[in-house]
């Protein structure tokens, strides 16, 4: 039995690499103009070549932003569902990211309208702002409604209040540059900058190493509060550390690339179907992995199927992820019978 399920999980990361390898190759070709795998690979190499500042200038920024932005959304899903017991448990679902959009787009029509250049470390701390405030909600909410579809429905409206009031002061904004916000708040990965990412990946990757750090007590409080304490968790802080976690890395994905729905949610229960585990040890670099395949598929199927025109990131995401929402709801009402 052991022997099997050490063939399922390197089977399962194995194949989470292949994929990723697989779509990176595919989003660097995949455009208005086409490349040859030899041809990518000489670019990556020497830098050099008819096609190189495409694919290092426009195209190798936006598929690293995919990558460490779904890899986080996913990773930020998995924290919130451990968080609240709940399996529906989301950034896009709780409101949390709609929150992150709404003072982030504040902020942003606060700064331009003055001319005021906005760095990526202020729209990060907006956003992670607007995303505490959505959790406080959200955790207000949960201290009274005991039954998961009330949480839900709560954090669903919460949401719906947070986007309203974001298109309402986004579209009677004058400033130009503050309509295409527009753009942004519909979710997408493109107009990525080296810059960029070396912001995100200065957020992302210590907060991927402090929920792996998190691995043990994450897996006692699988077990219940009452174990978790027993086993030596400090369940105040270690709550405290799960909600910044999870606010830091969905604020990160607000900032960059809007509100990107049901990945959060969807990953996780991917990512458990495929392993067969709730194993933090597990799930947190199997998440991290999943959402980055995930986002960059999508990405690849956004930028493509009505090319040259480019579909809404979050858009493409529901289309994949709301049917796994919906049967890990019929599973749930059906083990619930």
């Amino acid at each position: 039995m052991e022997r099997h399920t050490h063939i399922r999980l390197w089977a399962g990361f194995i194949s989470l690499a292949a994929a990723l390898i697989i779509l990176i190759l595919w989003n660097i070709n995949a455009g208005s103009v086409h490349l040859s795998v030899k041809e990518i690979i000489g670019i990556l190499f020497s830098r050099t070549g008819e096609n190189a500042a495409i694919v290092w200038n426009i195209r190798l920024p936006r598929i690293i932003s995919a990558l460490l932005l779904g890899g986080a959304l996913a990773l930020s899903g998995f924290l919130l569902q451990t968080f609240f017991s709940n399996p529906i448990a989301g950034p896009f679902i709780l409101g949390i990211s709609s929150g992150a959009k709404l003072v982030l787009s504040l902020t942003l029509i606060g700064f331009l309208s003055r001319g005021i250049a906005v760095g990526s470390f202020t729209l990060i701390l907006a956003a992670f702002l607007g995303a505490s405030m959505s959790m406080g909600f959200v955790l207000a909410i949960s201290l009274k409604a005991k039954q998961m579809s009330l949480l839900i429905i709560g954090g669903v409206m919460i949401g719906y209040i947070c986007s309203a009031i974001t298109d309402f002061v986004v579209t009677f904004a004058d400033d130009a540059n503050i309509v295409n916000l527009h753009h942004w708040s519909l979710g997408s990965f493109s107009g990525m900058s080296w810059e960029n990412v070396g912001v995100m990946t200065a957020v992302v990757i210590p907060a991927l190493i402090c929920t792996f750090l998190l691995s043990k007590p994450i897996s006692a409080y699988q077990l219940g509060e009452v174990y978790a304490r027993n086993m030596g968790v400090n369940i105040r802080v270690f709550r405290i550390l799960l909600i910044l976690l999870s606010s830091v890395l969905s604020a990160c994905v607000t900032a960059f690339a809007g509100p990107i729905s049901f990945v959060g949610v969807a990953v996780p229960h991917l990512i458990r179907s495929i392993f067969k585990t709730a194993k933090p040890l597990i799930m947190v670099p199997a998440c991290f992995l999943g959402g980055a395949v995930f986002c960059l598929f999508c990405d690849l199927l956004a930028r493509t199927v009505v090319s040259p025109a480019e579909l809404s990131i979050s858009s493409v995401t529901a289309v994949f992820g709301a049917p796994v929402v919906i049967l890990v709801m019929l599973r749930r009402q059906k083990e619930h019978v």
